[in-house]
Protein backbone atom coordinates (compact mmCIF):
# COMPACT_ATOMS: atom_id res chain seq x y z
CA UNK A 1 0.00 0.00 0.00
CA UNK A 2 1.37 3.41 -1.00
CA UNK A 3 1.91 6.07 1.65
CA UNK A 4 0.36 8.69 -0.67
CA UNK A 5 -1.50 8.31 -3.96
CA UNK A 6 -2.70 11.11 -6.21
CA UNK A 7 -5.17 9.86 -8.81
CA UNK A 8 -6.29 12.09 -11.67
CA UNK A 9 -5.76 15.19 -9.55
CA UNK A 10 -7.10 18.39 -11.10
CA UNK A 11 -7.41 21.92 -9.74
CA UNK A 12 -9.15 24.52 -11.87
CA UNK A 13 -9.69 28.19 -11.16
CA UNK A 14 -12.43 29.17 -13.55
CA UNK A 15 -11.53 27.76 -16.96
CA UNK A 16 -7.81 27.51 -16.13
CA UNK A 17 -6.44 24.17 -14.95
CA UNK A 18 -3.53 24.87 -12.62
CA UNK A 19 -3.07 21.15 -11.91
CA UNK A 20 -4.10 18.87 -14.74
CA UNK A 21 -4.56 15.13 -14.21
CA UNK A 22 -1.64 14.34 -11.88
CA UNK A 23 -1.12 10.65 -11.06
CA UNK A 24 1.65 10.05 -8.52
CA UNK A 25 2.38 7.59 -5.72
CA UNK A 26 4.86 7.86 -2.84
CA UNK A 27 6.04 4.81 -0.93
CA UNK A 28 6.87 4.62 2.76
CA UNK A 29 10.22 6.25 3.55
CA UNK A 30 10.63 7.70 0.06
CA UNK A 31 12.02 11.17 -0.72
CA UNK A 32 10.24 12.59 -3.78
CA UNK A 33 10.80 16.06 -5.21
CA UNK A 34 8.06 17.88 -7.09
CA UNK A 35 10.13 19.93 -9.52
CA UNK A 36 9.22 22.65 -11.97
CA UNK A 37 9.33 26.35 -12.78
CA UNK A 38 7.23 28.99 -11.03
CA UNK A 39 3.55 28.73 -11.94
CA UNK A 40 3.61 25.05 -12.94
CA UNK A 41 1.27 23.93 -10.12
CA UNK A 42 3.75 22.61 -7.52
CA UNK A 43 2.51 24.56 -4.50
CA UNK A 44 -1.16 24.13 -5.46
CA UNK A 45 -0.61 20.37 -5.56
CA UNK A 46 1.06 20.49 -2.14
CA UNK A 47 -1.78 22.55 -0.68
CA UNK A 48 -4.34 20.07 -1.98
CA UNK A 49 -2.41 17.21 -0.36
CA UNK A 50 -2.28 19.13 2.92
CA UNK A 51 -6.03 19.77 2.82
CA UNK A 52 -5.92 23.54 2.44
CA UNK A 53 -7.38 23.48 -1.08
CA UNK A 54 -10.05 21.04 -2.36
CA UNK A 55 -9.45 19.30 -5.70
CA UNK A 56 -11.71 19.99 -8.67
CA UNK A 57 -11.34 16.39 -9.85
CA UNK A 58 -9.53 13.25 -8.71
CA UNK A 59 -8.65 11.87 -5.31
CA UNK A 60 -5.88 12.02 -2.72
CA UNK A 61 -5.32 8.83 -0.74
CA UNK A 62 -3.10 8.26 2.26
CA UNK A 63 -2.49 4.69 3.44
CA UNK A 64 -5.44 3.63 1.28
CA UNK A 65 -7.88 6.12 2.82
CA UNK A 66 -9.34 8.95 0.77
CA UNK A 67 -8.29 12.32 2.16
CA UNK A 68 -9.68 14.56 -0.59
CA UNK A 69 -12.12 14.21 -3.44
CA UNK A 70 -14.57 16.67 -5.02
CA UNK A 71 -17.07 17.54 -2.28
CA UNK A 72 -15.25 15.63 0.49
CA UNK A 73 -12.15 16.88 2.30
CA UNK A 74 -10.61 15.51 5.50
CA UNK A 75 -9.41 18.49 7.59
CA UNK A 76 -5.64 19.11 7.64
CA UNK A 77 -5.32 18.32 11.35
CA UNK A 78 -6.62 14.78 10.79
CA UNK A 79 -4.23 13.85 7.98
CA UNK A 80 -1.15 12.65 9.94
CA UNK A 81 1.06 14.92 7.89
CA UNK A 82 3.02 18.10 8.55
CA UNK A 83 4.02 20.94 6.27
CA UNK A 84 7.01 23.29 6.27
CA UNK A 85 6.51 26.57 4.46
CA UNK A 86 9.07 28.68 2.61
CA UNK A 87 8.86 31.33 5.36
CA UNK A 88 9.25 28.71 8.17
CA UNK A 89 6.30 30.38 10.05
CA UNK A 90 7.90 30.01 13.48
CA UNK A 91 6.58 32.28 16.23
CA UNK A 92 9.00 35.05 17.22
CA UNK A 93 7.55 35.43 20.74
CA UNK A 94 8.18 31.78 21.62
CA UNK A 95 11.45 30.07 22.50
CA UNK A 96 12.81 27.24 20.39
CA UNK A 97 11.37 24.66 22.80
CA UNK A 98 7.97 26.42 22.90
CA UNK A 99 7.82 26.54 19.09
CA UNK A 100 8.60 22.83 18.81
CA UNK A 101 6.13 21.84 21.55
CA UNK A 102 3.23 23.89 20.17
CA UNK A 103 1.51 21.08 18.25
CA UNK A 104 1.90 18.59 21.10
CA UNK A 105 0.43 21.09 23.55
CA UNK A 106 -2.60 21.62 21.30
CA UNK A 107 -3.17 17.86 21.39
CA UNK A 108 -3.17 18.07 25.21
CA UNK A 109 -0.47 15.43 25.66
CA UNK A 110 0.92 14.96 29.20
CA UNK A 111 3.56 17.57 30.00
CA UNK A 112 6.20 14.91 30.76
CA UNK A 113 5.73 13.36 27.31
CA UNK A 114 5.85 16.78 25.64
CA UNK A 115 9.17 17.60 27.35
CA UNK A 116 10.62 14.21 26.47
CA UNK A 117 9.63 14.34 22.81
CA UNK A 118 10.71 17.95 22.38
CA UNK A 119 14.07 17.19 24.01
CA UNK A 120 14.62 14.16 21.77
CA UNK A 121 13.74 16.09 18.62
CA UNK A 122 15.93 19.05 19.51
CA UNK A 123 18.86 16.68 19.95
CA UNK A 124 18.16 15.10 16.56
CA UNK A 125 18.28 18.51 14.84
CA UNK A 126 21.25 19.59 17.01
CA UNK A 127 19.43 22.42 18.78
CA UNK A 128 19.28 21.05 22.33
CA UNK A 129 21.66 23.72 23.60
CA UNK A 130 19.48 26.49 22.09
CA UNK A 131 16.14 25.39 23.55
CA UNK A 132 15.61 28.63 25.50
CA UNK A 133 16.59 31.02 22.71
CA UNK A 134 14.17 33.04 20.59
CA UNK A 135 14.07 32.91 16.75
CA UNK A 136 15.65 36.38 16.43
CA UNK A 137 18.75 35.00 18.18
CA UNK A 138 19.16 32.17 15.64
CA UNK A 139 20.83 31.93 12.24
CA UNK A 140 18.85 31.08 9.12
CA UNK A 141 19.94 27.46 9.26
CA UNK A 142 18.99 27.17 12.92
CA UNK A 143 15.54 28.65 12.22
CA UNK A 144 15.15 26.07 9.46
CA UNK A 145 15.93 23.31 11.97
CA UNK A 146 13.32 24.71 14.38
CA UNK A 147 10.70 24.47 11.63
CA UNK A 148 11.80 20.90 10.88
CA UNK A 149 11.70 19.90 14.55
CA UNK A 150 8.24 21.40 15.04
CA UNK A 151 6.94 19.49 12.01
CA UNK A 152 8.59 16.19 12.91
CA UNK A 153 7.88 16.11 16.66
CA UNK A 154 4.25 15.27 15.82
CA UNK A 155 5.50 12.04 14.17
CA UNK A 156 3.78 12.57 10.82
CA UNK A 157 3.56 9.81 8.27
CA UNK A 158 4.23 12.36 5.53
CA UNK A 159 6.19 15.63 5.56
CA UNK A 160 5.41 18.27 2.92
CA UNK A 161 8.13 20.87 2.26
CA UNK A 162 7.39 23.95 0.14
CA UNK A 163 10.79 25.29 -1.04
CA UNK A 164 12.05 25.42 2.57
CA UNK A 165 15.68 26.18 1.65
CA UNK A 166 15.11 29.00 -0.84
CA UNK A 167 15.73 31.78 1.71
CA UNK A 168 19.21 30.48 2.63
CA UNK A 169 22.49 31.58 1.05
CA UNK A 170 24.25 29.16 -1.29
CA UNK A 171 26.71 27.63 1.20
CA UNK A 172 24.14 27.22 3.97
CA UNK A 173 21.70 25.76 1.48
CA UNK A 174 24.19 23.04 0.54
CA UNK A 175 24.77 22.26 4.22
CA UNK A 176 21.03 22.06 4.94
CA UNK A 177 20.49 19.79 1.94
CA UNK A 178 22.93 17.31 3.45
CA UNK A 179 21.34 17.58 6.90
CA UNK A 180 17.82 17.24 5.50
CA UNK A 181 18.69 14.09 3.56
CA UNK A 182 20.43 12.53 6.58
CA UNK A 183 17.48 13.39 8.84
CA UNK A 184 14.98 11.86 6.43
CA UNK A 185 17.02 8.66 6.24
CA UNK A 186 17.35 8.50 10.03
CA UNK A 187 13.64 8.97 10.71
CA UNK A 188 12.31 7.00 7.72
CA UNK A 189 9.49 9.49 7.10
CA UNK A 190 8.11 10.01 3.59
CA UNK A 191 9.09 13.46 2.25
CA UNK A 192 7.43 15.36 -0.60
CA UNK A 193 9.73 18.27 -1.39
CA UNK A 194 8.71 21.14 -3.69
CA UNK A 195 11.51 23.01 -5.46
CA UNK A 196 12.29 24.86 -8.69
CA UNK A 197 16.02 24.06 -8.32
CA UNK A 198 16.93 21.01 -10.41
CA UNK A 199 20.34 20.59 -8.72
CA UNK A 200 18.62 20.48 -5.33
CA UNK A 201 16.12 17.90 -6.56
CA UNK A 202 18.93 15.78 -8.04
CA UNK A 203 20.93 15.87 -4.80
CA UNK A 204 18.09 14.99 -2.42
CA UNK A 205 15.57 12.78 -4.17
CA UNK A 206 14.90 9.10 -4.58
CA UNK A 207 12.61 10.14 -7.44
CA UNK A 208 11.84 13.40 -9.23
CA UNK A 209 8.36 14.29 -10.49
CA UNK A 210 8.79 17.02 -13.11
CA UNK A 211 5.74 19.25 -13.59
CA UNK A 212 5.05 21.28 -16.72
CA UNK A 213 1.95 23.48 -16.99
CA UNK A 214 0.21 21.50 -14.25
CA UNK A 215 0.86 18.05 -15.76
CA UNK A 216 3.59 15.51 -15.04
CA UNK A 217 6.25 15.49 -17.73
CA UNK A 218 8.32 12.59 -16.32
CA UNK A 219 8.73 10.73 -13.04
CA UNK A 220 12.00 8.87 -12.49
CA UNK A 221 15.10 8.59 -10.32
CA UNK A 222 17.62 11.45 -10.64
CA UNK A 223 20.04 9.25 -12.58
CA UNK A 224 17.33 7.97 -14.91
CA UNK A 225 15.74 11.36 -15.60
CA UNK A 226 19.19 12.84 -16.34
CA UNK A 227 20.57 10.01 -18.44
CA UNK A 228 17.31 9.13 -20.23
CA UNK A 229 15.02 12.16 -20.47
CA UNK A 230 11.73 11.30 -22.15
CA UNK A 231 11.12 14.69 -23.73
CA UNK A 232 13.05 17.69 -25.00
CA UNK A 233 11.58 19.75 -22.16
CA UNK A 234 12.92 17.32 -19.54
CA UNK A 235 16.34 17.25 -21.18
CA UNK A 236 16.55 21.06 -21.11
CA UNK A 237 15.19 21.48 -17.58
CA UNK A 238 17.35 18.81 -15.93
CA UNK A 239 20.90 20.00 -16.42
CA UNK A 240 22.39 21.29 -19.67
CA UNK A 241 21.98 19.50 -22.97
CA UNK A 242 22.39 19.83 -26.71
CA UNK A 243 19.19 19.22 -28.64
CA UNK A 244 20.11 17.81 -32.03
CA UNK A 245 17.19 18.19 -34.42
CA UNK A 246 17.34 16.32 -37.69
CA UNK A 247 15.90 13.49 -39.70
CA UNK A 248 16.27 9.74 -40.02
CA UNK A 249 16.55 8.38 -43.55
CA UNK A 250 17.44 4.81 -44.42
CA UNK A 251 18.47 4.13 -40.81
CA UNK A 252 20.87 7.09 -40.75
CA UNK A 253 20.26 10.02 -38.39
CA UNK A 254 21.47 13.31 -39.88
CA UNK A 255 21.54 16.35 -37.58
CA UNK A 256 23.17 19.31 -39.32
CA UNK A 257 26.71 18.21 -40.24
CA UNK A 258 26.67 15.18 -37.89
CA UNK A 259 25.28 11.76 -38.82
CA UNK A 260 25.31 8.21 -37.46
CA UNK A 261 23.48 4.88 -37.91
CA UNK A 262 20.32 4.29 -35.86
CA UNK A 263 17.45 1.87 -35.54
CA UNK A 264 13.96 3.23 -36.05
CA UNK A 265 11.56 4.55 -38.68
CA UNK A 266 12.36 7.42 -41.02
CA UNK A 267 11.16 10.92 -40.17
CA UNK A 268 11.97 13.98 -38.04
CA UNK A 269 13.90 13.28 -34.84
CA UNK A 270 15.35 15.02 -31.78
CA UNK A 271 18.30 13.74 -29.75
CA UNK A 272 19.53 14.95 -26.36
CA UNK A 273 23.31 14.93 -26.05
CA UNK A 274 24.82 16.09 -22.74
CA UNK A 275 27.86 18.40 -22.97
CA UNK A 276 30.02 16.02 -20.90
CA UNK A 277 29.27 13.20 -23.37
CA UNK A 278 31.32 15.02 -26.01
CA UNK A 279 35.10 15.01 -25.73
CA UNK A 280 38.12 16.13 -27.69
CA UNK A 281 39.15 13.43 -30.16
CA UNK A 282 42.63 11.95 -30.13
CA UNK A 283 44.18 10.02 -32.99
CA UNK A 284 42.97 9.86 -36.56
CA UNK A 285 40.65 6.84 -36.60
CA UNK A 286 36.97 6.80 -35.61
CA UNK A 287 36.26 4.19 -32.93
CA UNK A 288 33.28 1.89 -33.73
CA UNK A 289 30.10 3.02 -31.95
CA UNK A 290 31.21 6.65 -31.87
CA UNK A 291 30.62 9.76 -33.96
CA UNK A 292 33.49 12.04 -34.89
CA UNK A 293 33.00 15.60 -36.10
CA UNK A 294 34.99 18.75 -36.65
CA UNK A 295 33.91 22.05 -35.11
CA UNK A 296 35.17 25.60 -34.60
CA UNK A 297 35.64 26.91 -31.09
CA UNK A 298 33.61 30.06 -30.43
CA UNK A 299 33.81 30.51 -26.65
CA UNK A 300 35.56 28.86 -23.70
CA UNK A 301 34.48 29.18 -20.07
CA UNK A 302 36.79 28.08 -17.25
CA UNK A 303 35.10 26.67 -14.12
CA UNK A 304 37.80 25.05 -12.04
CA UNK A 305 38.10 21.33 -12.72
CA UNK A 306 36.16 21.60 -15.98
CA UNK A 307 35.74 23.94 -18.92
CA UNK A 308 32.66 24.60 -21.04
CA UNK A 309 33.24 25.06 -24.75
CA UNK A 310 30.80 26.46 -27.27
CA UNK A 311 31.62 25.10 -30.72
CA UNK A 312 30.07 25.52 -34.16
CA UNK A 313 29.56 22.41 -36.24
CA UNK A 314 28.07 23.21 -39.64
CA UNK A 315 25.84 25.93 -38.20
CA UNK A 316 24.84 23.84 -35.15
CA UNK A 317 26.03 25.41 -31.88
CA UNK A 318 27.06 22.71 -29.38
CA UNK A 319 28.17 22.87 -25.76
CA UNK A 320 31.05 20.62 -24.75
CA UNK A 321 32.24 20.08 -21.18
CA UNK A 322 35.80 18.78 -20.81
CA UNK A 323 38.39 18.52 -18.04
CA UNK A 324 40.40 21.69 -17.50
CA UNK A 325 42.60 21.84 -20.56
CA UNK A 326 44.02 25.30 -21.02
CA UNK A 327 43.26 27.86 -23.75
CA UNK A 328 41.98 26.47 -27.06
CA UNK A 329 41.38 28.15 -30.41
CA UNK A 330 40.44 27.32 -34.00
CA UNK A 331 39.09 24.00 -35.26
CA UNK A 332 39.21 20.72 -33.36
CA UNK A 333 37.93 17.17 -33.75
CA UNK A 334 35.36 16.00 -31.24
CA UNK A 335 33.82 12.60 -30.53
CA UNK A 336 30.82 11.14 -28.73
CA UNK A 337 29.32 7.70 -28.21
CA UNK A 338 26.20 6.91 -30.23
CA UNK A 339 24.67 5.47 -27.04
CA UNK A 340 24.87 8.92 -25.40
CA UNK A 341 22.59 10.50 -28.00
CA UNK A 342 19.17 9.90 -26.42
CA UNK A 343 16.12 10.17 -28.65
CA UNK A 344 13.46 12.37 -27.03
CA UNK A 345 9.92 13.45 -27.86
CA UNK A 346 9.06 17.04 -28.70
Amino acid sequence: MSRLALRGLVKAFGSTKVVDGVDLTLEEGEFVSLLGPSGCGKTTTLRMIAGFVPPSEGTIEMNGQIMSSPGSVVPPERRQMSMIFQSYAIWPNMTVAENVSFGLTLRKLPSDEVRRRVGEMLEIVQLGHLAKRYPAELSGGQQQRVALARALVNRPLLLLLDEPLSALDANLRKQMQSELKALQRELGITFLFVTHDQEEAMALSDRIALLRNGALEQVASPREIYAHPATAYTARFIGQTNLLRGEIRDRIAKCSAVEWPVDGPSGPVIFSLRPEAIRLASGGATVPGTVRFRATLQQQFFSGATELLEVNCGGQLLRVRISAHGPLAGEHDFIFSIADAIRVQE
